[in-house]
């Protein structure tokens, strides 16, 4: 069994705790390895490491910063087999999967690299004679990054990368579900003259090691991927300091299928977004509109599909998806569906907590029809396989029910007409909608959304300045 220890101010240390966090292969149920359940100790020790590097780091160029981004990409490709290998176990995600995330976060690295010599400041018209107006653009300075247990090595790199390459900081805390990957990346860095105290990885509770690094008054700004109320804590705890939040928080992503779509891109569209890694992922489609013309002949597809989709074993390359990350998980998405059929929707497919082989938290990948517009079902984030499915009659209300929600981050549209296109990207009400196709951001975009989907946003141009700030100078001459 691995053992990790926290990494703070370029070392490996103990935790001042003697305190462990258990990790648990979902699909297998043993315990793999055991992660320091790091205190305020820890997070005081780091949070100290990060500001006495700040200044110095800040000090050097965007390209001599980008010089580590482009190292670390390098350490992750030297052993991407054995990240996604460790990967794969600590949270049950499909081999193939798995593998994707390492190498697009080694991707990501190199790609933040490419930004230090392209990010600029403005000059700006001036209503005085002889002067000049500069916008400069400076690090935000300390940054805490809390990342989430669904996708943990890639959220990682998505704090990390534009974090150092703008001179910032910063303290990073992995879930405790899956901290793993993570600390044996810490382990690479390790083995890099990165200087010390720039970045920082220190697991723990959330509620002692994380919170102490929210409230801390060195912290300069928190970004965090998570939960709708863990976003609303964070945002509570930093009031008092009125510390910079970049939220990334739940979705309800809505899935239109117009009458002219083409159903057989449609149906792969909608269950690739559905049921990817377990559909434990914040911009799957979560529910589905289908024209009333099309909505039964579209059903029978969706089912076929649905059924078709092989769940087990990660390591099985015919494996679409493999057990939720816990039993509570499991329990919650059960739970959800019994409540759902209780309030008189039907489950067409599906709608079962399952093994595989006894081994494993899974759910049955299941579509429900017959549920209410008001109903949770259709309201709040399941995140697991599970779809209900809702017809409409006209355009106005396929984006009235789709626009009918507390979250706004992603959403698609199915359609072969251009118009209808662009007036559903003019109408939708979230930071993101995908056309023709399943729902997976690209890195040179922005991930950002709205309503209680979040604050602020990551990937591209806009990410990196989640970590700037600006300072205007005023110059008479």
């Amino acid at each position: 069994m691995k053992t990790y220890q926290q990494f703070i101010n370029g070392s490996l240390v103990d935790s001042h705790s003697k305190e462990w966090i258990e990790v648990e292969n979902p699909y297998t149920g043993e315990i793999i390895a055991r992660a320091p359940k790091g205190d305020d100790a820890d997070a005081h020790a780091a949070l100290d490491a990060a500001k006495k590097s700040q200044k110095a780091w800040a000090a050097q160029t965007a390209a001599y910063r980008a010089g580590y981004l482009k190292k670390m990409s390098e350490l992750i490709r030297a052993h991407r087999v054995e990240l996604a290998t460790l990967l794969a176990q600590e949270q049950a995600k499909i081999i193939g999967l798995a593998q994707v995330e390492i190498d697009f976060t080694a991707d990501y690295f190199e790609y933040y690299a490419g930004w230090a010599r392209i990010y600029e400041g403005e000059i700006i018209n001036s209503d005085r004679f002889n002067e000049n107006i500069f916008l400069f653009r400076k690090p935000i300075g300390v940054v805490a990054g809390i990342c989430p247990w669904n996708f943990p090595f890639f959220v990682m790199a998505r704090k990390v990368a534009p974090a150092l390459l703008t001179g910032c900081t910063i303290v990073l805390k992995p879930s405790s579900n899956t901290p793993c990957t993570t600390f044996e990346f810490a382990k690479l860095v390790a083995t890099l003259d990165l200087p010390k105290g720039v970045l920082n990885f220190v697991s723990g509770s959330g509620k002692t090691l994380g919170n102490t690094l929210v409230t801390s008054p060195i912290t300069d700004m928190v970004t965090l991927t998570g939960s709708v109320e863990a976003g609303q804590e964070i945002i509570s705890a930093s009031a008092k300091n009125v510390t910079k939040v970049s939220l990334e928080l739940g979705g309800k992503a809505p899935a239109i299928v117009f009458a002219d779509a083409d159903i057989d891109i449609a149906v792969k569209g909608v269950t690739d977004s559905r049921v990817i890694y377990s559909g434990q992922v914040c911009n799957c489609a979560e529910r589905c509109y289908v024209h009333k013309s099309i909505y039964d002949k579209f059903i029978d597809r969706l089912t076929a599909s649905f059924k078709a989709v092989k769940y087990g074993d990660p390591f099985d390359a015919q494996t679409v998806y493999s057990s939720q990350i816990d039993k509570a998980q499991q329990s919650k998405i059960d739970e959800m569906v019994v409540r759902a059929k209780a309030a008189g929707a039907q489950v067409v497919t599906g709608g079962s907590k399952t093994t595989d082989k006894g081994k494993g938290y899974f759910y049955e990948p299941t579509i429900i029809v017959g549920a209410k517009q008001d109903s949770e079902i259709v309201q709040k984030e399941v995140f697991g396989p599970v779809l209900p499915v809702l017809p409409f009659s006209d355009y106005e209300e396929a984006i009235a029910l789709a626009n009918d929600c507390e979250y706004g981050l992603t959403s698609s549209v199915f359609t072969t007409n251009i118009n209808t296109v662009m007036q559903s990207i003019k109408d939708l009400s979230f930071g993101e909608t995908y056309v023709n196709r399943e729902h997976f951001e690209g890195m040179q975009g922005f991930h950002a959304g709205w309503r209680k989907s979040g604050i602020g946003g990551a990937d591209g141009k806009h990410g990196l300045m989640e970590y700037l700030q600006s300072q205007v100078a005023y110059i008479q001459f």
